[in-house]
């Protein structure tokens, strides 16, 4: 039964709605003012009205607890993220609760307005650095954010608890689009020039990565039987994953789309027959030692390699050999770009990169990016390649 308490002008109405889990009792509460006028009959009969019908609410689960966002979100967590989300996208929805369970960890779930939310997004973007470098948060940073706010409101709503999704009228300030950081020509050929000092797997890692626009986790994800040396086709079936608690695990692919099989030229095949043959004498070496995981790119016992070490293997090599360092996912974007400039249809080259909406596709180079046939120039270089290590 609801019970009520007058407060000054107005009225408490408070509806117990059992106990949680740690036996606490789970209360909720709401306040009616009574309108200029009314007289104290009307009052009363006005005042059991309310509390017939917010007591309703509650027992039909309309009415949020009395439950802060943090307390909430961790719940969400709990209840919806470990089940639903892939372990790498659950590891940085927990990086985010660093910036929002400060400003609005501790707010009651009902109580955080639109204006709350939005005063969050803004201040990240004018005053926001980034934890580790320092530098300005960019705008996709702002939306993560608020798409995290977002779905822990949505859950809420979907348990009953609210009818209303603040972020709904949040408005992330548009910004302008940087340029993607992709390698030049004149770069790929200095990368490919100074190549035949590195060892294999890195050699192997970068030619096949520039050749077939595949992600990071999807080349680390290879194994040998996804290599189809008779018809020269190599098929992406996984991806190799990281997270603090898990380690490195096995996963699908990002999308349905990205699983997909890709033609190579004779000069990818035969180095990556160059490859298994070293990677088998490596192996018979360290006999027992050895684990067999079957996968391409390992540690130096044959277990998968972390997905960290070619970042910083490439982060390296460019320091050495004088040429800008322009992040390991560049490499797909440069294979992108240039199959784009080369006039192939995005459609088709949103197929080969594994990706399932079309406008993921299209890339914005930096100015110094040459227009260039990929297939023919990307060839010649593999051609260059084998000729530096003869």
């Amino acid at each position: 039964m609801a019970t009520i308490r007058k407060r000054g002008n107005s009225y408490q109405i408070r509806v117990s709605c059992g106990y949680d889990t740690s036996g606490n009792q789970v209360v909720q509460t709401m306040t009616w003012k009574p309108a200029d006028g009314m007289n104290k009959k009307q009052i009363e009969k006005e005042l059991q009205k309310q509390a017939i019908l917010f007591e309703d609410k509650c027992m039909k689960g309309q009415v949020t607890a009395n439950i802060k966002f943090q307390d909430f979100a961790e719940q969400w967590f709990e209840e919806y993220a470990k089940v639903n989300l892939r372990p790498t996208s659950y590891a940085r929805m927990k990086q985010l609760t660093k910036r929002v369970y400060p400003a609005i960890g501790h707010k009651r779930l009902d109580k955080i307005t639109a204006r709350d939310i939005q005063k969050f997004v803004t201040d990240m973007l004018v005053n926001g650095k980034n934890m580790n470098t320092g530098k300005p948060l960019s705008r996709k940073t702002a939306v993560h954010h608020l798409s995290f706010i977002s779905d822990v409101f949505s859950y809420a709503i979907r348990m009953g608890m609210l009818t209303d999704n603040p972020c709904r009228r949040v408005v992330v300030p548009k910004s302008e689009q940087e340029e993607k950081q992709i390698y030049t020509l004149d770069e790929v050929k200095t990368l490919y020039e100074h190549l035949k000092d590195e060892p294999m797997k890195y050699q192997v890692y970068l030619l096949l990565a520039i050749y077939s626009g595949f992600r990071r986790s999807e080349m680390l994800g290879l194994e040998w039987k996804d290599i189809d040396f008779e018809n020269s086709l190599i098929h992406v079936r996984r991806t190799s994953q990281y997270t603090k608690e898990k380690g490195i695990y096995t996963d699908t692919t990002k999308t349905r789309k990205s699983k997909r099989v890709s033609k190579f030229p004779p000069s990818i095949m035969n180095l990556l027959k160059q490859f298994r043959t070293e990677q088998a004498k490596e192996a018979k070496q360290l006999g027992t030692k050895w684990e067999g995981h079957d996968r391409l790119f390992t540690k130096w016992n044959g277990a998968p390699m972390n997905p960290q070490t070619p970042f910083e293997w490439l982060q390296g090599y460019c320091e050495r050999i004088g040429i800008p360092f322009r992040n390991i996912h560049s490499l797909r974007h440069l294979h992108a770009s240039l199959l784009i400039f080369e006039g192939v249809d995005v459609v088709a080259v949103s197929a080969d990169m594994g990706h399932s909406v079309v406008g993921t596709t299209i890339p914005v180079p930096n100015s110094n990016t040459k227009p260039v046939a990929v297939h023919t120039d990307i060839i010649k270089l593999h051609e260059r390649y084998d000729t530096f290590t003869r």
